[in-house]
């Protein structure tokens, strides 16, 4: 079961936590980041999109920039923004429900996963693939301490307490491309 300590705001997560949804927390600041999905901007050309003054897109960008949101480069007096994707991605692990389960050492990753979720095992080409997770059917990818591995979760095999994030590969757009035909 997952739980969460509210009284404990000395947790560098819950801080982190309350940085990221404060700043999701105003219009201006989810405009701005709209904007810069369409690429790197100056400052003053993002206030200037958005008709705020520079002072106070600099005030936005600062909480965006302190949630991690966005990334700054500084050229002399010129400031460039842009999003910090990755950032903006792990974001969404906040919702990830939490287990803990306990293997002996040397178990697999998918020894862990069943006691942690209803897994469902096809083989593929020779390969153990886990194909539905608690019911939801997808492609899985994991992270073991925040690093992707390359192997299966038959070959993956504990030797130390870790943390595993399940990851199911969803169809979010990265690019979205207007393909234009020209007229003859």
């Amino acid at each position: 079961m997952s739980t969460i300590d509210n009284n404990d705001s000395e947790n560098p997560e819950n801080t982190d936590r309350l940085k990221l949804f404060s700043a999701l927390g105003s219009e201006t600041r989810l405009r701005m980041l709209q904007k810069l999905t369409e690429g790197e901007m100056h400052i003053s050309e993002l206030a200037r999109e958005l008709s705020i003054s520079v002072p106070v897109a600099a005030k936005h960008a600062n909480i965006l920039e302190a949630a991690e949101l966005i990334l700054r480069k500084v050229y002399g007096k010129t400031h460039v923004l842009q999003l910090n994707n990755r950032s903006i991605f792990n974001a969404l692990d906040i919702f990830a429900p939490s287990r803990t389960v306990e293997v002996e050492k040397g178990a697999t990753l998918l020894e862990a996963l069943k006691k942690a979720a209803v897994v469902e095992v096809k083989n593929v080409h020779g390969q153990d693939n886990i194909v539905s997770t608690n019911g939801e059917d997808g492609f899985f990818i994991y992270e073991v301490n925040g690093v992707f591995s390359d192997q299966n979760v038959n070959e993956y095999k504990f030797n130390s307490d870790s943390t595993v994030m399940w990851k199911k590969l969803e169809p979010i757009s990265i690019l979205k491309v207007k393909v234009k035909i020209k007229k003859e």
